[in-house]
């Protein structure tokens, strides 16, 4: 078994939710796939349970962006200036098994193992809190900033807060990376953003470089060598009608 590493790709909002989501459901391998992704345009999403008044409530005054509901749960995710990437473990391999809070604390260790390669103190927060997230069957921690209210920001808005197994900032405690799992019949679904300001505080980042670290970090943990992949074949039709309806006001204002 492997770790399939698609070629990196821009999109809207709408268009790498969609995307994701379908490279959990219509997935013909049995090894996992990794990718790093893009906007085209400032963006900003937020979990599958947020209430979009709320969400409507924390976004920036008069701002020109893509807003789109993720398939996954979690707060609210600026994606102006964040590095982010998904990966989907098919139904059946170890780390898909293992509870939410170990794969996200494994997928974790291994992003912080990628970031101390650049110099930046990353470790992944520890402590006994746990939440349960309404789009899983499990105990997981509170992903991309949902949880109860603390004094450094509302609740439901990623990187005010840090919850168990976050990678954070060793010294100042700073959010630096979070992410949302989603759960089926398929596998696992695990989104993840790093806050680039946060990782890169006092400390120049190779992008590039980290790309290479965390693939290699992952590979470790699913216990297979990484191999560049050429992006599946996802039928068009149905891509496309995903996306038109994650840009939907039904989608996006349903809760």
């Amino acid at each position: 078994m492997h770790l399939e590493i698609l070629p990196t790709r821009s999109g809207g909002a709408a268009e790498n939710m969609a995307t994701d989501f379908l490279l959990l459901q219509r997935y013909p391998r049995v090894t996992p796939r990794f990718r790093h992704y893009g906007w085209h345009r400032p963006a900003f999403t937020f979990g599958y349970s947020q209430k979009f008044s709320f969400i409507q409530s924390q976004l920036p005054a008069g701002g020109r962006f893509d807003t789109c509901r993720r398939p996954t749960g979690g707060g609210l995710v600026d994606h102006r200036d964040d590095w982010t990437y998904a990966l989907v473990i098919p139904r059946g391999h170890p780390l898909e098994e293992r509870p939410a809070t170990q794969s996200y604390r494994e997928i974790h260790e291994a992003l912080a193992a990628a970031l101390r390669a650049q110099g930046v103190p990353a470790v992944t927060k520890q402590k006994e809190v746990e939440h349960v997230d309404p789009n899983t069957l499990s105990a997981e921690p509170a992903p991309w900033g949902q949880g109860a209210p603390p004094a450094a920001g509302p609740a439901g808005v990623c990187f005010q807060r840090a919850e168990i197994y976050d990678v954070i900032h060793e010294r100042t405690s700073e959010k630096i990376a979070g992410a949302a799992q989603k759960r089926n019949k398929h596998g696992l679904l695990f989104q993840g953003s790093i806050w680039r300001p946060a990782a890169g505080a006092g400390t120049t980042v190779d992008w590039d470089r980290f790309n290479d670290d965390f693939v290699a970090q992952l590979s470790s943990a699913l216990a297979g060598p990484a191999q560049p992949t050429p992006w599946p074949d996802l039928a068009e039709e149905e891509l496309s009608a995903l996306v038109e309806h994650y840009s939907t006001p039904e989608w996006n204002a349903f809760r």
